[in-house]
């Protein structure tokens, strides 16, 4: 196929990735953050969130000079394999895929629990299926029109999150922060890294885009950095409106000694106006919209950093073929999907999302230390943004993801060796049949 036809089509402008950036996380904000009360209690995730938060805010400038130097679809692959090799770039390019190949079913399978309230008789797993099915296909059919619903569904997803603290914080008294605070001592703060992470996982995922934006060098950075600020102050609202209406443990049980729900926003909505309220029921319809923002927009991201692993070598070949007609990565996306519904066949949401979180944290530090790698080998590279404060925003970016993944690893040993697995035995696999 001719170099043009292997091409992805430029239409994206700073709107289109703003959608996109807060699209891919925004669904963090409506689930699974409050489990991470379970394990550290209000002040125990208020400190792993605030580091999670100094983590990807310093990641965000690196990541964007990258993005900017670098405008490729393969992202974190193709930074690692400049700056690095090929060994450390099919590491970020494998930590890549598995972290958007992964939070997918995970996402997927709240989505149909938000619908299952609606529709009991309709089974959670048929809702996840149709939506695998259905936004897969929107993203063979054209960026454009992946991107524009995007937007919209971001734009109603912020408004719901508004409209839920203005509700809350009128009822919100500073004591309910500090009711049993710190439940498990402070290592309970190491325990609810993963729930912090969840707030802003996928940002990244704009990078992916960037062959596929006008003007990247410049719209990359506008793209990025309006993302960031948006869900940073997204975050601190949603969190203390929630809490601060009850205290942790009235957003994490929905009952006194019941299981833990990773929906808390009902939970924190339902004490201000009561499960019959109509904004009770608002929340619920546009948190499936939150949901589903996310979902879209990852299968999108992850559609592009494996189509970039194929298109050079680095996977099956096929993987790296675009649409004839829509100039899509249409086999990759599907081959995505197949992945993502075998894992969402599980059932096992928390450790899926833990997995995809291992992935991000791999992704992270291995292209800050990309960073510092162009810096020195390539300081001629043209660079139309430069991180500022270099070296120490990359170098607080690259600490705060390492010592996150140690303890992760500490409290998610099965899980870190099952990553390590799947690591292992795709280098393997490069190894002997593609390198």
């Amino acid at each position: 196929m001719p170099e043009e036809a292997q091409g992805l089509k430029r239409t994206l402008g700073p709107l289109m990735l703003w959608g996109l950036g807060v699209g891919y996380v925004i669904s963090g904000m409506y689930f699974g953050w409050n489990l991470g009360l379970e394990q550290g209690g209000t002040l125990g995730l208020a400190i792993s969130t605030l580091f999670i938060i100094v983590m990807y805010v310093t990641f965000t400038f690196g990541y964007t000079e990258l993005a900017c130097a670098i405008p490729k679809a393969g992202g974190a692959f193709d930074y690692a394999h400049k700056a690095l090799g090929q060994r450390w770039g099919f590491l970020a390019g494998m930590a890549q895929n598995i972290e958007f190949i992964f939070a997918p079913p995970a996402i997927a399978a709240a989505m149909g629990a938000y619908f299952n309230l609606f529709v009991p008789s309709v089974p959670v797993t048929a809702v996840a299926v149709i939506s695998y099915l259905v936004f897969t296909g929107l993203n063979i059919y054209g960026v454009r029109a992946a991107a524009t619903f995007e937007l919209i569904i971001t734009i109603l997803a912020v408004l719901e999150l508004l409209i839920f603290a203005g509700v809350t914080l009128p009822h919100f008294e500073y004591q309910n922060l500090t009711l049993n605070a710190l439940p498990n001592g402070f290592k309970g703060a190491f325990a609810a890294i993963p729930f912090a992470i969840w707030f802003f996982l996928a940002i990244e995922g704009v990078a992916n885009v960037a062959e596929e934006t006008i003007n990247p060098q410049k719209n990359v950075l506008i793209g990025f950095g309006s993302a960031i600020l948006t869900l940073v102050v997204l975050c601190i609202l949603t969190f203390l409106s929630s809490v601060g209406v009850g205290g942790w443990e009235a957003v994490v049980y929905p009952e006194p000694g019941a299981a833990a729900s990773d929906s808390p926003l009902p939970l924190a909505l339902r004490q201000v106006v009561g499960e019959g309220h109509f904004l009770f029921h608002l929340l619920i319809t546009v948190g499936l919209i939150g949901l589903l923002a996310s979902f879209h927009g990852i299968i999108l991201a992850a559609g592009r950093a494996t189509f970039e692993f194929g298109r050079v070598g680095f996977a099956p070949t096929f993987l790296g073929n675009v649409h004839k007609k829509f100039r899509t990565p249409s086999n990759a996306l599907i081959f995505n999907m197949l992945i993502g519904l075998v894992a969402l066949g599980t059932g096992k949401t928390g450790e899926i999302i833990t997995i995809a979180c291992f992935g991000a944290l791999t992704l992270y530090i291995v292209s800050m230390i990309s960073l510092f790698a162009l810096r020195r080998k390539e300081p001629g590279l043209h660079r139309p943004f430069k991180v500022p404060f270099y070296p120490f925003f990359p170098a607080i970016a690259l600490v705060i993801a390492t010592v996150a993944l140690l303890a992760m690893t500490l409290y998610n040993p099965w899980l870190a060796l099952i990553y390590l697995g799947m690591l292992v035995v795709a280098y393997l696999y490069f190894h002997f049949f593609i390198k």
